[in-house]
């Protein structure tokens, strides 16, 4: 990978969704030492700090979309997260976004989708966040992002001027759809990946198909939403789904995409301090990103 300065930013969001706690996920991260491991793998580092959340306290949701709880709200941090996505790419630089819920990445994915050369997006998670106001259960938007980056969702939820192509997605570890989000994913045309796809071809198989999918892509913005792994293992997180990843096949998927080469940009969201267990979950965020980034164990 291209030693380019990585900048990083919090997204203390949790407007996506109804449990409270992920909004202390960027600095959970940062406290279990995300710049310093990797200063020590030798890249240059420089933390932008927090984007602006609006407090629940002040939320004027009048004008939110029906069925899209916070949608106004999430859409001016999503606007705010496409910008600071933009200048990474005009200032040569590698960014990281800590989340906060997954809606942060409606911003990140549609900054990525700016670039002047074609892009993939790789989406780790136990959901495919693909509902829209119409289909959600629950009216969480952080359960539409990617629909969303596909202009599938209306205003304000929309960002950009041009929208990701199900061709550019790959998804990988989904175990949880609701009924009418799995009817609209299987016509998609999106790449997805399931945990049974995993145990039945293993990981390794799986990447290899991921990255051919890709191959026209020459970035590569990658979402990680920590509850694709097991909660077992990761049991600090918004939403918690068993029979998720390993620590070594979410390790394999990073170390992959290390050496694949291809990687400008990374969300990495959903730590939720208040369930872990001693910083466990962004203990092992840390891990995954720093292998990600050159870990190597030889």
């Amino acid at each position: 990978m291209q030693r380019k300065p990585i900048r990083i930013h919090g997204i203390p969001m949790d407007l996506g969704q109804r449990r409270r706690g992920v909004d202390m996920g960027p600095s959970a991260i940062r406290y279990a030492g995300l710049c310093e491991r990797l200063t020590a793998l030798g890249w240059q580092v420089s933390d932008h700090g927090n984007i602006a959340v609006p407090d629940h306290q002040q939320l004027d949701t009048h004008t939110d979309i029906a069925n899209a709880h916070n949608s106004a709200a999430v859409a001016l941090v999503a606007h705010a997260s496409f910008a600071a996505m933009q200048a990474a790419i005009r200032d040569n630089q590698i960014a990281i976004f800590l989340g906060g819920d997954h809606s942060c990445a409606i911003g990140t994915v549609a900054g990525a989708h700016t670039r002047p050369e074609p892009i993939g997006v790789i989406w780790v998670d136990a959901h495919a966040d693909f509902n829209t106001p119409h289909t959600s259960p629950s009216g969480n938007v952080h359960g539409m992002v990617v629909s969303a980056a596909m202009g599938l969702c209306p205003a304000p939820l929309n960002i950009g001027t041009t929208f990701i192509q199900a061709h550019q997605i790959v998804m990988i570890a989904i175990r949880d759809l609701d009924p009418a989000e799995r009817i609209a994913l299987r016509t998609s045309g999106i790449l997805v990946i399931t945990m049974r796809d995993i145990d039945e071809q293993g990981m390794a198989t799986m990447l290899r198909h991921a990255l051919h999918h890709l191959r026209t892509a020459s970035a590569i913005h990658v979402s990680f939403d920590m509850d694709a792994l097991d909660p077992s293992i990761a049991p600090g997180v918004g939403t918690p789904v068993s029979g998720g990843l390993s620590i070594r096949e979410a390790h394999l998927i990073m170390e992959t995409l290390s050496d694949d080469g291809r990687v400008q940009s990374l969300d990495l969201v959903e730590v939720n301090p208040i369930l872990d267990q001693y910083n466990h979950t962004a203990s092992l965020a840390v891990d995954l990103t720093a292998s990600l980034f050159g870990q190597r164990i030889l």
